[in-house]
């Protein structure tokens, strides 16, 4: 099995809702998100799938979450914008477009994050 990885970010705001602590407050994020996918055939050139590709489309779903407000998005009006909620978002919005997804980590700052994965 052959294991890849992309990574980019994103910055957005969000309050938790139902939480009693300093996250029921507007916060804000400078987001990084791992995209792993994996598969057991490689392609002529000897790629799984092309970086580029994957980078393309996990930034086209991630330009929906930058430089916004989470909780105004419609998504996110419904499921409160935890970082477990956004991976889970995350995922389910690139499983269709990228074949082998395995994961989706988004970590929001450099000692705390949470993983999606089917």
């Amino acid at each position: 099995m052959y294991r890849i990885k992309v990574e980019s970010n994103y910055s957005s705001a969000h309050n938790l809702r139902g939480y009693r602590g300093k996250c029921e407050e507007l916060h804000g994020h400078n987001w990084k998100v791992e995209l792993r996918a994996g598969g057991s055939k490689l392609d002529k050139s000897g790629m799984l799938l092309d970086f580029k590709h994957l980078k393309k489309k996990l930034n086209v779903v991630l330009d929906k979450l930058d430089h916004k407000y989470l909780n105004g998005i419609a998504y996110f009006k419904k499921v409160n914008p935890t970082s477990e909620n956004i991976a889970k978002f995350i995922y389910d919005s690139l499983k269709s477009g990228v074949p082998g997804i395995l994961s989706v980590t988004v970590w929001e700052n450099e000692t705390s994050c949470a993983t999606y994965e089917e």
